[in-house]
């Protein structure tokens, strides 16, 4: 059990060697990362600052190379933080060495000693504190049973399935009882049925024992199922930090918009207006006037009307058969069994549509064929309006 102070946390990686000066009138080198090159180096982690309470599952979630796996890594003392603070429980960590922050790790990787059982893999660490021979097999046997492996406890990694050396894994950090426990992406080894039933498993490991978690994956379904607050990251930076329900419905910018929810936001060029007090969007011949709350946050900021990027989610448009609509061609019909997902054409933006396979009789609704026309329209209540500089404007 812990708190956590992150505060200006900064990586930086030095350059390897110098860049050679480029000769005169050759071609500009093109950049192949985003992330920011300064004289110091590649600045992987920028300004992360996160205060986390005890016993909250804080998820670090963010596409390969977004600097989630560095954070975790600083944390755990694993890498040196090149600026800033971290705190555990009020006391500065920075030059606090590993082994001695009351931290365990669960890696992509499992990690597991080969040549050892499953028990002595989850007592190694245990062993190396010179805990009592009594003790460790107290934690060890209430790990498996929370764990549901006691019966592996004498078998060898080799004889057991991913999912059951994942499950070795998290025994062997959490028979520490440490105060933090920081799990790098431990399910992606995995197929997606066991992935499913591992998430279940790690929410019912959060209520059985009394441990702050730090959890990194790339995989947006596990953020948003396993954490209490999600850190959304790209490029080194923070771009928002809420629980999975205050990022997927107030979206910070057009990157979370478009990186949080499956499948993905579609995006429309727009405009706002005002129409006397009233705030419209307009996509072509469609004007949508916008709920009453996004009114009030729109007008709160005094938002001028301008072009704007509209953000509708594909399980919220509706198919209309009304004029005041946008018209779009079927390219694509997949059949996801409760539901269809059709991609269709509207005036060379590819927009997905879900639709439901059944009506509200139970009787099942037309196919759509490729090349269908079709007419869509969405409420005023779910529209998300970013300014062109890619900022939710009712924020």
């Amino acid at each position: 059990m812990a708190s956590l102070n992150l505060k200006g946390i900064t990586k930086i990686y030095p350059h390897s060697e110098k860049k050679k000066k480029p000769k005169k009138g050759a071609p500009a080198e093109e950049k192949k990362v985003n992330l920011q090159v300064t004289e110091q180096g590649v600045v992987a982690v920028q300004e992360f600052t996160l205060d986390i309470a005890d016993k909250e599952f804080i998820v670090l979630v963010g596409p390969s190379g977004c600097g989630k796996s560095t954070t975790l890594r600083m944390v755990a003392g694993l890498e040196e933080i090149s600026g800033g603070e971290l705190y555990i429980d009020g006391n500065l960590m920075n030059d606090v060495e590993p082994k001695d922050r009351d931290i365990a790790m669960v890696f992509q990787s499992y990690a597991l000693y080969p040549n050892m059982t499953v028990a002595e893999n989850m007592a190694f660490p245990l062993k190396l504190k010179k805990t009592p021979k009594e003790e460790i097999e107290r934690r060890v046997r209430e790990a498996a049973e929370i764990l549901d492996i006691t019966q592996y406890l004498d078998r060898k990694p080799k004889a057991l399935s991913g999912g059951q050396r994942q499950r070795v894994a998290i025994g062997r950090a959490i028979v520490r009882e440490p105060k933090v426990l920081l799990m790098d992406e431990p399910l992606s080894n995995l197929d997606a049925k066991l992935r499913n039933q591992m998430r279940a498993e790690i929410i019912k490991l959060r209520q059985r024992i009394n441990t702050t978690f730090i959890y990194v994956t790339h995989d947006q379904t596990e953020a948003m199922t396993l954490g209490d607050r999600i850190v959304i990251m790209k490029d080194g930076f923070i771009q928002q930090i809420g629980t999975p329900q205050e990022v997927f419905d107030h979206p910070a910018n057009l990157f979370v918009a478009g990186f949080i929810g499956m499948p993905q936001m579609n995006f429309f060029d727009a405009k706002l207006v005002k129409d006397k007090d009233q705030y419209l969007v307009e996509v072509g011949t469609l004007r949508v006037a916008l709920s009453e709350q996004k009114q009030k946050a729109l007008s709160a900021k005094n938002v001028p009307e301008q072009p704007i990027t509209l953000g509708v989610r594909p399980s919220h448009i509706i198919l209309s058969g009304e004029d005041n609509a946008i018209t779009a061609t079927v390219d694509v019909s997949e059949m996801m069994g409760s539901e269809v997902h059709l991609h269709a054409n509207a005036n060379g933006k590819d927009v997905v549509i879900i639709v439901p396979t059944m009506d509200l009789t139970g009787n099942h609704k037309d196919t759509f064929a490729l090349g269908a026309k079709i007419n869509f329209t969405f409420g005023g209540n779910v529209c998300h309006v970013f300014g062109k500089d890619g900022k939710n404007l009712e924020l």
